[in-house]
Parts: structure tokens; C-alpha cells; sequence
């Protein structure tokens, strides 16, 4: 299995996720043209891809759904609020789609993937995350959740591979531009995970097979990648990291490195 984070923030979202038998793509959140020619720079032609997976109906994760799409013929994946949303942002024009509704909790097959939903906490119409299997190997990528508890920790456990959100720091929101009303979304239960919030959550779900950390989904307003990723680093070596890790921020606007979960 593999990982590439093509497009990560406010300004668009999207990740790759490839097994031996199938390509994924978790969000579509940046233009079609730009997801071609990320798909591209990692050789993967866009036409291989087999479904597109989505966490929520928000801009910044389906801006290019509609286009790219389309033109391939690829399926949607989304849970039936989110399927609905989706369709009346975009007023029904994704004829040729198959839209294919998923639960929360129930494993769906694609080839070689076994893809399951886990519901998130965030001002959408049925948010999820999701965690891929595939061959013995454990994927997850969980972004805009306004705050984890038991029941995320038990998903996210025994991975060997993640994308997670580092999306603010608590004290640049705090004494930064946003009006207020806005800083208490970002910060509420139904927004953004903060540098230290994704540090906790990564020391509660760390264990041995984990090797590869993407910090996924930060503020262009409110953090920096060294500041997230000293957050994180720092927390991770006092807590619980006694064995080599990868740890990087995923860029905004250009492709990471591609992750091999061997």
C-alpha cells in the first residue's frame, strides 16, 4: 500500500491512497486540472482511478468532484447525507456518476480495499474518516474533526500508516484575525483539530507498526508546518515514541512524497 498527499488545507484537500489492485482518492478539494496533473507527477493516470471517497460535502473537499468526475467516469463514495448535500451543491449535474452510499462502521469492498467509514465531529451533514486494509497493511486518514474520543481511538489503533489533521495552533487562533464567531467554530467540537489535540490523539493510537505520520489540513491564518511538526514531534518523543518514525507536513499546493506501507 501507498499514500500521497496531492493538495492539504483550507484550500483544498486531496489524498491518494493506492493498494496492489486499486487506486483511491479520499476528497477531490482542489480543481480537476490540478488533480490530473498531481496523479500525473506520481504516475498514476487519472483514468485508473476507482472511486473517490468522501469525508464531507465542504468546498475545500469537493471542489473538483464535480469535473473530474465526470470526465472519468469515476464512482463517489459518501454516506447518504453527504451524497445528498453533494448533489445540491453541484443542483444534480453528476449524471454518469454511480454514487454509491456508505455507513459509518460497515465495511465496503473496492478490488483489493476494504474501506471503512468511522463518523467525525464536524459542522457538515454526515462527516466521516476513513481507514483502509489492504493486504495485512492499515491506512487512515481522519481530518476535520472537532474532537476525538474513545470510539476514534479505537479506529485509528494498529495502523500502520496516517493522514491526520494539524489544523491550528489554539493560541494563533486565539489572538489572530478571525471574528470571533469563527474562532469558536475552528476551536468548538464540531470543528478543527489543534497541534496539540492531533499530538494526544497520535500518542493514544501509537504502537509499534506505526511508521508513516502525514500532518494533514492546516490553517494558511493560524499555524505553521515547523510549528505543527515541532508540536507533534516533541509530544511524540516525550510520550510514546521509543522506535523510528516518519513524520512530515503535507504542503498546500504541491504533492508529498509518496509513503510505502511495506
Amino acid at each position: 500500500m501507498e499514500f500521497c498527499s496531492i493538495a492539504s488545507g483550507s484550500s483544498g484537500n486531496c489524498i491518494f491512497v493506492g493498494t496492489s489492485e486499486a487506486n483511491i482518492l479520499i476528497d477531490a478539494g482542489i480543481s480537476s486540472k490540478k488533480i490530473c496533473e498531481g496523479l500525473r507527477g506520481i504516475d498514476i493516470d487519472p483514468s485508473e482511478i476507482d472511486g473517490i471517497f468522501i469525508t464531507h460535502e465542504h468546498i475545500d473537499h469537493i471542489q473538483g468532484l464535480q469535473v473530474f468526475a465526470k470526465k472519468y467516469n469515476i464512482s463517489i463514495y459518501g454516506t447518504k447525507k453527504t451524497l445528498r448535500a453533494i448533489n445540491s451543491k453541484f443542483n444534480g449535474d453528476l449524471e454518469g456518476c454511480p454514487m454509491i452510499e456508505i455507513t459509518p462502521d460497515i465495511d465496503i469492498c473496492l478490488k483489493d480495499a476494504i474501506i471503512l467509514p468511522f463518523a467525525v465531529s464536524h459542522d457538515a451533514a454526515d462527516p466521516v474518516g476513513y481507514r483502509i486494509e489492504s493486504g495485512g497493511k492499515n491506512f487512515a486518514v481522519a481530518t476535520d474533526m472537532g474532537f476525538f474520543d474513545d470510539y476514534i481511538v479505537e479506529k485509528l489503533k494498529n495502523l500502520d500508516g496516517i493522514c491526520i489533521e494539524a489544523n491550528h495552533d489554539i493560541n494563533m487562533l486565539m489572538v489572530g484575525k478571525y471574528p470571533y464567531h469563527l474562532k469558536q467554530r475552528v476551536a468548538g467540537p464540531k470543528g478543527h483539530l489543534s497541534n496539540d489535540a492531533c499530538a494526544d490523539l497520535l500518542c493514544r493510537i501509537f504502537c509499534d507498526r506505526l511508521k508513516h505520520i502525514l500532518l494533514i489540513h492546516l490553517s494558511k491564518d493560524n499555524n505553521y508546518a515547523e510549528l505543527a511538526y515541532e508540536t507533534v514531534r516533541a509530544e511524540l518523543l516525550t510520550r510514546c515514541c521509543d522506535h523510528e518514525v516518519s513524520l512530515e507536513v503535507a504542503g498546500r499546493n504541491t504533492p508529498s512524497d509518496i509513503f510505502s506501507i511495506l
